[in-house]
């Protein structure tokens, strides 16, 4: 039975546009590793929404170093060493879910955070955590651990329409994120599993039992050499070292 032309007709053109959306995303992905991206999902939602949009992207030259130590110790301690999954703590959380189905628990790394905060929606269906690890896996592979952290510094929600660690600390604390103390860059850190319910300053119950956690974490991992090496060969201390 001969196929009809309708059908081959469509199933030629949605190749071409399945290929084209494919090359777009490809080219959009390697341009992102110089440049900052003009806007997100989560950030027009959160301005149409009402919530607000306050955002300044900066360099991690003008970020002081204690804010990409905080992120790293508050939400992903490996963070250097995995290919942007970190399959044991996906497997705990699968577990723990499965025993409790109301509270979900989640296991994302920075690297598919900015996967998802960067191309993608907010939510939980299968096909936005099929893209999330798809372009989870391009960023490794391009962007490397150092582009991947400045990003998220820059577009990661701190707060009800406050997104980005320079944002997040004029907010806050009335200061630029490269005069962030350990403790007010911890503050912040402590508030990402739930930016919009955990108030940063003055600080929720939350926050006041969570951030010295963080700190004490900071302080544990200041002494691993990869997560040091990060910090440590930013621009800024390139620049120090010429």
């Amino acid at each position: 039975m001969a196929v009809p032309q309708y059908f081959l007709r469509l199933w030629q053109t949605s190749k071409k546009v399945l290929l084209f959306l494919f090359a777009a995303h490809f080219i959009y992905i390697i341009v992102l590793k110089w440049v900052d991206p003009p806007i997100t999902i989560t950030q027009l939602v959160s301005w149409v929404s009402g919530d607000g949009l306050r955002r300044d992207y900066v360099s991690m030259e003008e970020i002081s170093e204690q804010a990409p130590l905080a992120v790293m110790a508050a939400e992903d301690q490996l963070f250097p060493d995995h290919n942007g999954f970190d399959v044991k703590s996906i497997q705990k959380a699968m577990n723990a879910n499965e025993k409790n189905k109301k509270k979900l628990r989640g296991a994302s790394t920075i690297s598919q955070q900015v996967a998802k905060n960067v191309f993608l929606w907010q939510g939980r269906s299968w096909l936005r955590k099929g893209l999330e690890a798809y372009f989870t896996f391009m960023i490794e592979a391009i962007w490397g651990k150092k582009r991947i952290l400045e990003v998220y510094l820059n577009v990661a929600e701190m707060g009800k329409g406050v997104y980005g660690i320079e944002a997040a600390s004029n907010y806050y604390f009335h200061k630029p994120s490269k005069k962030l103390t350990a403790a007010e860059a911890a503050k912040i850190a402590a508030c990402l599993p739930n930016p919009k319910k955990y108030k940063v300053n003055p600080p929720s119950s939350y926050i006041i039992k969570r951030f010295p956690w963080v700190v004490r974490q900071m302080d544990n991992l200041r002494g691993d050499k990869e997560i040091q090496n990060l910090i440590d060969n930013s621009p800024r201390k390139l620049k120090a070292q010429l």
